[in-house]
């Protein structure tokens, strides 16, 4: 099948940036979200990143070229004509499942479904719809307009053509696409989540201070930013709730929370999107590493 029209669904961190890139790639997209100001929020936030690429040289066209195929909605209606549909809200069971059933009636049959799920059965939330068969993961990477992956999900029950298809549509959008299977965490999170909790858990049993540690991996390992600048980045609560996913999926204690991380969670510290995390950001351009 030949995707041309594609739908998403949220306009937040994740889903301005997967309709940024598609809309780049040429697709006509239709974003869809709860209320007008967060669509335009999210589109305010595109325009400024399409931006950037142009200061840089690196957008071929120009952005309001770009711009007039973004389409904002809260009209679920809109979607019926899209090809694929790819949904990046709330990291939330429940709610996806509601969303995908509701959409079911109104999409088109051919079309495609996907989630941006990082943790979250794709088999469980294909089965609130009538097209497990039509049915993937597209687990992109923040920022999406910058980084290259992109995790391409089978279920048992999804069809070889469109997990082709919605491989060939990662390319597309210029990602580099994995291919991988319906198991929780995938392949980044199966192995990044227990080395950053393995990060907190050397820092509770005084292996070493938060930027000993950041520092050590930096430098040792080559990456490109330790593991608590890195979790302070992603987002506590966001990590958290993965873990819990995917402790109860596998019993294991790698997958395990730390009490610290816990407790940082618990008081509201999620990192650089509340200001304090295992660094303090009072000021953005110099955190300040904390002491527990």
């Amino acid at each position: 099948m030949t995707i041309k029209k594609v739908g998403v669904l949220g306009c937040g961190l994740m889903g301005s940036g997967i309709a940024q890139v598609s809309a780049t790639a040429g697709y006509d997209v239709t974003v869809m979200e709860q209320d007008q100001k967060f669509l335009d929020k999210g589109f305010s936030g595109i325009e400024k990143s399409l931006s950037k690429f142009v200061e840089k040289g690196t957008l071929k066209e120009p952005v309001q070229t770009v711009r007039s195929r973004l389409k904002g909605t809260t009209n679920p209606q809109d979607l019926a004509d899209c090809d694929i549909i790819v949904e990046a809200i709330i990291e939330n069971l429940p709610e996806k499942k509601k969303t995908f059933a509701s959409l079911d009636t109104i999409v088109k049959k051919g079309a495609i479904f996907a989630s941006n799920t990082s943790s979250i059965s794709i088999t469980e939330v294909a089965a609130a719809t009538k097209r497990p068969d039509r049915f993937v993961g597209l687990h992109f990477f923040n920022p999406v307009p910058l980084m290259k992956l992109v995790e391409v999900v089978r279920t048992i029950a999804t069809s070889d053509q469109v997990f082709e298809t919605a491989y060939q549509f990662g390319q597309s959008l210029g990602k580099i696409p994995v291919r991988t299977s319906d198991k929780t965490g995938f392949i980044v999170n199966r192995l990044l989540v227990p080395y950053l909790l393995d990060a907190v858990r050397a820092y509770e049993e005084g292996v070493g201070s938060i930027p000993d540690i950041d520092n050590a991996m930096k430098l040792g390992c080559g990456y490109p930013m330790g593991p608590f600048t890195l979790l302070d980045f992603v987002g506590l609560d966001t990590t958290y709730y993965i873990t819990h996913v995917m402790f109860d999926e596998f019993k294991e204690q790698r997958f395990a929370s730390p009490p610290l991380l816990k407790r940082l969670v618990m008081a509201g510290w999620y990192g650089r999107k509340t200001g304090k995390g295992f660094y303090d950001y009072a000021d953005p351009n110099n955190p300040v590493p904390q002491k527990f």
